[in-house]
């Protein structure tokens, strides 16, 4: 038996032994999902057991170093842990901004300090962050922010806003670009880290199409940062950004395979009927519906061979942006079928048996997919000039 057999074994042993049976049941709203943070408040004595579980074995971030709250495994166990879990179902026993985007970062780019200091926090689920880059204005030319940090010598003093801000109202802490020397537009902006109950700091949530309200409005009044609590150089903080943009629009890009949604047709091979053959009945919606899960499990492909060079350096820069292109286009398209297959019950707003409109307000939310992160439109450009080296207009 090789070591990685090995590992297999003794993974899919511990997970048979620590897995409740309640985190291997498909989630079915937000409460089911653990974001971990001071506010945090458990759905069960499962969930909780399940994180405490896994931040015991250093699961919840698997492939961080042990000194950091990881498990310090290598690219190759880490992909054997993420299939011996989706083998059971077993959810994610912890989501995070933190764990997603700003480690990463702080990895690269954080002192020493920082590294043990915030990433054993993220890692155990204590604290929950927020990403303040977008601001009112600005579109996708980030680099226009104009929340301002005043440097008062042991302090800053931020004032300005942000837009687009994800569960601002839920974080704990918010990684933010500030700028901080405006003569120079792309060498003049810090990466800070503050708490989002610093005096100053407030927020509005925004009510989507969908019905829902992830988003808010950030707002910075004389919020004072102190100066030890930046990443990476002061004026040096576009370095951090665009290194953690790579890994938001991997993480965006992850819904294009659609989590454990394995194959479109099947799932609505149950609900529509099969004719004689055992397929989809309908011949259309059944050649749509078999094109779209070719395309998913190519994706799939493709996203294994990014993550495989990803981990270990041999990845293209733009590789994100193309991952996130896809993706995205593909989760759009995904909810398009879902509604299709729906019928005119997938229309349905409030009821109990649509579990309140779910399909419809899924299918709304996809329509901020393209923007978030990056639009497509700014995506396809880096794909054609960083990737095939295309002329510029």
């Amino acid at each position: 038996m090789s070591d990685l057999d090995a590992f297999r074994a003794e993974v899919r042993n511990w997970l048979e032994a620590n897995c409740p049976p309640e985190m291997r049941e498909p989630v079915r709203d937000e409460d089911d999902v653990c974001w971990g943070g001071r506010k945090f408040e458990f759905k069960n004595d499962a969930q909780k057991q399940w994180l405490e579980r896994c931040v015991e074995k250093g699961y919840t971030v698997p492939d961080w170093p042990k000194p950091y709250g990881g498990a310090g495994l290598t690219p190759e166990q880490t992909k054997v842990l993420k299939q011996e879990m989706a083998r059971i179902n077993a959810r994610p026993p912890l989501q995070s901004f933190g764990i997603w985007m700003l480690g990463p970062a702080l990895l690269k780019f954080g002192t020493e300090e920082q590294k043990v200091h915030y990433l054993n926090q993220i890692a155990r689920g204590e604290i929950r962050w927020c990403q303040g880059y977008s601001e009112p204005g600005s579109g996708s030319d980030l680099v226009s922010l104009q929340t301002y940090g005043d440097d008062q010598g042991d302090h800053w003093v931020v004032n300005g806003s942000k837009i687009w801000t994800s569960y601002a109202d839920k974080a704990d802490w918010i990684f933010c670009l500030v700028r901080t020397d405006k003569t120079n537009k792309y060498q003049g902006i810090t990466f800070m880290l503050f708490d989002m109950e610093s005096p100053g700091v407030s927020t509005k949530p925004i009510l989507l199409i969908s019905g829902n309200s992830p988003f808010c409005e950030t707002f910075f009044d004389d919020v004072k940062v102190p100066k030890d609590q930046f990443v990476g150089e002061v004026n040096r903080g576009w370095d951090v950004a665009k290194y953690l943009l790579g890994h938001e629009r991997e993480m965006i890009s992850g819904g294009g395979a659609g989590g454990d949604m394995l194959s479109i047709g099947a799932l609505f091979a149950k609900s529509l009927g099969r004719n004689e053959a055992g397929e989809l009945d309908d011949p259309i919606l059944r050649a749509e519906m078999a094109a779209f899960d070719t395309e998913v499990f190519a994706y799939r492909a493709m996203g294994e061979r990014f993550m495989d060079m990803w981990k270990t350096g041999r990845a293209h820069p733009a590789s994100s942006n193309m991952m996130k292109y896809v993706g995205t286009e593909l989760n759009k398209r995904r909810y398009e079928l879902v509604m299709a297959g729906g019928g005119s019950e997938a229309l349905e707003w409030d009821s109990e048996e649509t579990k309140g409109g779910a399909r419809a307000r899924s299918w709304l939310r996809t329509k901020a997919n393209s923007i978030e992160g990056g639009t497509s439109e700014v995506m396809l450009n880096v794909i054609a000039k960083r990737i095939l080296d295309l002329p510029g207009a």
